[in-house]
């Protein structure tokens, strides 16, 4: 048995883009999960951490995406991670991760102004 599962809390990196392929809705966009500084019993202090996700939407949840996530949101996401590998034009080699979502809520909204 194996298991494939991401939950991530975070703030929306950029507007969600939305592209259709093969008539369906996808939303790629970016989530940033922060880790608060600490100091260790050693005394060693260890710094704030920002990590960057890459996140895929599909079908209604990409149409949900394009209507209400902005830059700044603060979001949960569940799903999984998917990775992928292609060449690009300089025939290098290159990968990318992203969390494909199963279940989303926002809990937050971006301010508008």
């Amino acid at each position: 048995m194996s298991i494939n599962k991401v939950i991530l809390v975070g703030n929306v990196g950029k507007d969600p883009v939305i592209r259709y392929v093969d008539g369906r809705a996808v939303a790629e966009f970016t989530i940033a999960t922060t880790e608060r500084p600490r100091t260790t019993a050693a005394g060693v202090t260890i710094p704030e951490r920002t990590e960057w996700h890459n996140i895929v939407m599909w079908d209604q949840a990409a149409e949900t995406a394009e209507k209400y996530i902005r830059k700044g949101s603060k979001l949960f996401v569940e799903g999984k991670l998917r990775s992928r590998t292609w060449e690009d034009r300089n025939a290098i080699k290159r990968t990318i991760t992203a969390v494909y979502v199963d279940n989303f809520e926002i809990l937050s909204r971006a301010n508008q102004s």
